[in-house]
């Protein structure tokens, strides 16, 4: 039974870390939608071939657009934090039961 909480408490760092690792990816696109970045840069394309799906997404359920500042990535980043506390919590009383 310990080996099966450890692989709880394991499964639960690893969805946070991957969480806040998408975190900081969403944080790097909005602070270069600040700037003109060279669209052929590797970089500039990860982070937009990672995070435009979803914010896409989330801009056609909901337009949230106003004045011309898109609030999609704080939205986006409000979900993910709220996300990562509910599984993390889930997947911590699970090990606890065990």
């Amino acid at each position: 039974m310990m080996i099966l909480r450890e692989i709880f408490l394991a499964f639960a760092q690893i969805f946070d870390l991957i969480i806040q690792l998408y975190i900081f990816i969403v944080i790097a696109r909005v602070i270069l939608s600040w700037v003109n970045p060279d669209p052929y840069n590797p970089i500039v394309r990860f982070l937009c071939s990672v995070t435009d799906p979803v914010l896409y997404r989330l801009q056609r359920l909901v337009p949230l657009q106003f004045g011309g500042i898109d609030f999609s990535p704080f939205v986006l980043l409000l979900g993910l934090t709220f996300l990562k506390r509910i599984v993390f919590a889930v997947f911590l009383q699970l090990a606890s039961y065990l």
